[in-house]
């Protein structure tokens, strides 16, 4: 059968015969890139409305921090709700219609009158909407690559570093030509670009090839007819002459067995592929919550849970605390940038060594997650420019080498595999929601009570050290569940029989009847 390439119109699925590791991935790769850029990236340059905010409701500090809480924990809550509708209505629509939440929660947000108007639409509306845009995106980016995939990841990760580096000095400029209202207001309405990022992402269905064998011609209905007519004359006249002839192979020396002949006529199956078809998608578990049985999945959830403590307050407190040091407001934007350049090569780095085979990457995560606990401890160490600035730089590519692999690790075989990526990531990020709330407004009441930004970062590390610990053990955890999956198959697997010849059975027959006629002649 020949088969011929067939172009799909864009709203279809691309069907390859394996993970293509490229082809239409780098356009997802492409926006990929800007989906991070305008999610991640906004909220932890979100910090440069900080002291804004405060003077504007005249609210104190944890107060204030609540909004960003409850968008992170928003937007990982609802992580099963994105998985279930992506895998019902498809990613791309899911991402298109996030982008538009966002917006709204943030074009709304520029009229807010009280902080609690805040929660609502940051926090509510654009936290949702935050879920249904990343976290598909990031999925289905996974789908399209296989060798290259903790690279590519990384690489189109850094949408989110590129962000903070450009947006923390724009918007810092912006607000003191038009005010914070308006600055918000203006990133409401680039965030409404994601709608186009949603657009790109065509989905993907791996079709293994199947071999065809090609069904021989069939007989003639009347050369068919007169074969028949043929062997039936000849049988009936062998018997009226008393000896038995017959075409039967049953009865063809050398032959012990017949196979019996089918009345049913032979289906042909041809396949047609025409140019506006639409393979048929696969059923796929709209949420498969098996994972939370594994072990080592458990222990990688736990891994996220503490240490998502580390991952938004730095970005959100490092202006405070480098303006509570005498640090002018420009040079304080400096350090935030310097620390989103720093991530990139973190991101970078990471996805080329995990790329590396043969390489546990578990590991690797885990050394990262252990220095990254360093560089928290290093922050209230510093006291003056430089040695921020130095701290900065430092955990931002501790952290660039974490945020942009920890999600795509899921996809490993030492946690849940490619093919329970989608749920795992669901139930993973879901799991991460309380971490997110209870981040930011943790290290916010530590500050009120000590009057001490370097408390924050003491919880931020402390939660950090505990997530290092549970990554520990997903290793562990999971070479245990394997060698007992093994010694079950071991324990139920049937005995193996001798093979034996295919007339075996009629041969003791025979043996039978012919010691039954001894037995009959003796008597």
């Amino acid at each position: 059968m020949t088969v011929k390439a067939v172009k799909m119109p864009c709203t279809a699925p691309n069907v390859y015969t394996k993970v293509p590791d490229g082809g239409w991935g780098w356009t997802v790769a492409f926006a990929f890139f800007f989906v991070e850029a305008l999610t991640y990236g906004i909220i932890k340059s979100f910090g440069v409305f900080f002291n804004d905010l405060m003077e504007s409701f005249d609210e104190t500090n944890s107060r204030i921090s609540w909004i960003i809480s409850i968008c992170v924990f928003v937007q990982t809550f609802t992580a099963p709700l994105s998985t279930v509708l992506s895998n019902r209505f498809g990613h791309r629509f899911v991402v298109m219609a996030g982008g538009v939440l966002i917006s709204t929660g943030m074009v709304t947000a520029s009229f807010a009158r009280t902080v609690v108007d805040m929660y609502v639409t940051i926090g509510i509306v654009s936290g949702l909407g935050y879920c249904l845009s990343f976290l598909p995106t990031v999925t289905i980016l996974s789908q399209y690559f296989d060798k290259r995939r903790s690279l590519v990841t990384a690489v189109a990760s850094t949408g989110e570093c590129f962000a903070v580096f450009s947006f923390a000095p724009a918007i810092t400029a912006l607000k003191e030509q038009i005010g914070w209202r308006y600055s918000l207001l203006s990133v409401g309405v680039l965030q409404l670009s994601i709608v186009v990022c949603g657009s790109l992402l065509r989905p993907i269905v791996i079709k293994e090839q199947e071999e065809v064998k090609a069904q021989p011609p069939e007989e003639p209905t009347e050369t068919k007819y007169m074969l028949e007519n043929e062997q039936t004359r000849t049988s009936i006249e062998s018997i009226d002459s008393g000896v038995e002839i017959t075409t039967s192979p049953s009865n063809v020396p050398g032959k012990t067995k017949a196979e019996p002949k089918s009345e049913e006529p032979k289906e042909h199956v041809q396949i047609l592929v025409e140019n506006n078809s639409t393979p048929p998608e696969p059923k796929t578990k709209l949420l498969d919550f098996s994972v939370m049985r594994d072990y080592s999945f458990i222990c990688y959830a736990f891994f996220g849970l503490f240490a998502t403590l580390g991952f938004f307050a730095p970005s959100l407190y490092i202006i405070p605390l480098s303006l509570s040091l005498g640090i002018g407001k420009d040079h304080s934007a400096y350090i935030l940038s310097a620390m989103a350049i720093a991530e990139v090569f973190g991101r970078i780095s990471a996805g080329w060594v995990l790329n590396k085979k043969p390489i546990r990457k578990i590991y690797i995560e885990l050394i990262c997650v252990v220095l990254l606990s360093v560089a928290l401890f290093a922050f209230p160490f510093a006291s003056e420019f430089w040695g921020l600035m130095t701290c900065s730089i430092f955990f931002g590519f501790m952290l660039g080498t974490v945020a942009g692999t920890h999600i795509p690790l899921l996809a490993e075989d030492d946690v849940v595999g490619i093919a329970k990526m989608s749920s795992a990531a669901g139930v993973y990020v879901f799991i991460q929601s309380l971490a997110g709330l209870a981040g930011p407004p943790l290290a916010g009441v530590l500050v009120d009570t000590t009057q001490n930004y370097s408390s924050a970062f003491y919880s931020c590390a402390a939660g950090m050290v505990l997530g290092a610990v549970f990554l520990a053990l997903v290793r562990p955890c999971k070479a245990g569940l394997c060698q007992r999956q093994q010694q079950r198959a071991e324990e139920s697997a049937p005995e193996v029989l001798p093979d034996l010849p295919d007339d075996f059975i009629e041969m003791d027959i025979g043996k039978a009847e012919n010691s039954g006629k001894g037995c009959d002649g003796v008597a």
